[in-house]
């Protein structure tokens, strides 16, 4: 079940609702090239100024090329009210460009730009979002020191790209001299490939993206809210962090509304959250994304040590970071447990949180790879769900006592290390052909 909670009955028409017109007066963050892409070539000029005024290092960063050597066109345009974006993607929707979409909160990695590279290699057009969303967090979380890298993060964006190959040579024949005995056989020039970068960059501020403004605390917050009911609220992260799900709901839903993304990119690190906008998405009959184009993208780990990329690893000392792969070593234990020795659920999560309490009593007596600095561990979860609508497994199912055809088992856990909060998750089973 779905509730939108609306304070002011005449806006809830116009809550889902995106309307592509043409206005005499947009802002636009500047006049800045747009890669080739069929008529998506340059920008027209438009009026008006942007509504987030930048840091003074970053709009200079702006001002100047941050591409690479590998190719010579300007920055990645840059947007940053809903008018001047709702203007560009207006010209794709007219050209019939299928545009995708990467949400994130910057302080981007390399989990970030899988989405992106996939982004690129399934559509005309990449867009990525970067705003920080105080509905999520609460008052007590990190909005204020949450990572926040935007020059880094452009530079990362600006050396993305996918290369297409074409595999029709075009076929240039020659006109017969006629003052010659013979004419020029018929020449064969393969096309030159498409390259396809980030096409824009969706940075708005919080006055834009809540006009009215926004509390952290959720009793003080007014307007129109999304929240996803009996599905997420009671269950892993929901059942953690209470409010957060609700705050994702709601800003994805208006990114959704102002991007109009024909296929969206998520991380499975964040797995419940993909799934319940999945089921947000199918709820409110939406169609940009269907549901069946809001994609999963595998979690990206460091190729060392498995530990799931995430921004909040920035926060991690470099003895905390050398703790911190033991959550996925935890899971891995279960995932053995429950494939390799058909145990049950209950002793699967008993395994988990083996591996992990014998990393506490190694770090209390000094043994653990700490590098002699103080580590503290505190399990938050460990966990099995269902995916299709969450519930906890009960303690005695295995795998064979749910069958061949069972819907696939998240295996999730959250833990503290010196006060940060890392998650993690395994599929037990195949996801793949969930749409």
């Amino acid at each position: 079940m779905l509730c939108c909670y609306i304070s002011h009955p005449r806006q809830a028409s116009y809550t889902y609702t995106t309307i592509f017109t043409s206005l005499s007066s947009l802002s636009c963050f500047r006049n800045s090239y747009r890669y080739r892409l069929g008529s998506l070539s340059r920008p027209r000029r438009m009026s008006g100024t942007a509504t987030t005024k930048l840091p003074q290092s970053t709009a200079s960063l702006l001002t100047k090329s941050t591409q690479p050597e590998a190719y010579s066109e300007s920055d990645i345009p840059i947007y940053t009210s809903v008018a001047s974006y709702r203007e560009w993607r207006r010209k794709a929707f007219v050209d019939n460009r299928s545009v995708g979409f990467v949400p994130t909160m910057g302080a981007l990695h390399e989990g970030h730009l899988d989405l992106v590279r996939k982004s690129l290699v399934e559509n005309d057009l990449t867009v990525l979002s970067i705003f920080v969303n105080p509905a999520q967090f609460s008052p007590h979380e990190d909005l204020e020191t949450y990572p926040r890298t935007l020059e880094h993060d452009l530079k990362l964006l600006a050396q993305q790209q996918h290369v297409l190959q074409s595999n029709t040579p075009t076929t240039h024949s020659t006109t017969p001299n006629t003052h010659s005995t013979s004419t020029s056989p018929p020449t064969s020039k393969q096309p030159s490939p498409i390259i396809r970068r980030p096409s824009a960059v969706f940075l708005p501020s919080v006055s834009e993206m809540y006009p009215h403004g926004i509390s952290q605390d959720a009793s003080l917050q007014r307007g129109t809210f999304v929240e996803v009911k009996g599905y997420a609220d009671e269950q892993m992260e929901g059942k953690s962090r209470p409010g957060f799900f609700r705050g994702v709901a709601t800003v994805v839903t208006k990114l959704f509304n102002v991007i109009q993304p024909t296929n969206a990119y998520f991380g499975q690190k964040d797995i419940q959250q993909a799934l319940l906008l999945r089921r947000m998405v199918t709820d409110l009959l939406l169609s940009h994304p269907s549901p069946q184009n809001l994609h999963i993208v595998p979690t990206a780990r460091d190729p060392l040590d498995n530990l799931a990329l995430s921004s909040r690893n920035a926060y991690l000392s470099p003895s905390a970071r050398r703790v911190a792969p033991t959550l996925y070593t935890a899971l891995k234990a279960a995932e053995h447990s429950w494939f390799r020795e058909g145990k049950s659920k209950k002793e699967c999560v008993e395994a988990a949180r083996g591996v992990i309490l014998h990393r506490v009593r190694n770090t209390e007596l000094g043994t653990l790879d700490g590098g002699g600095m103080e580590v503290e561990i505190k399990l938050d979860y460990i966990e099995m769900n269902d995916v299709e609508d969450f519930e906890v497994l009960e303690d005695e199912v295995t795998l064979q006592s749910r069958g061949e055809d069972a819907s696939t088992v998240i295996l999730s856990g959250a833990m503290w290390v010196n006060g940060t909060r890392l998650i993690d998750n395994l599929l037990l089973g195949d996801l793949g052909q969930r749409k």
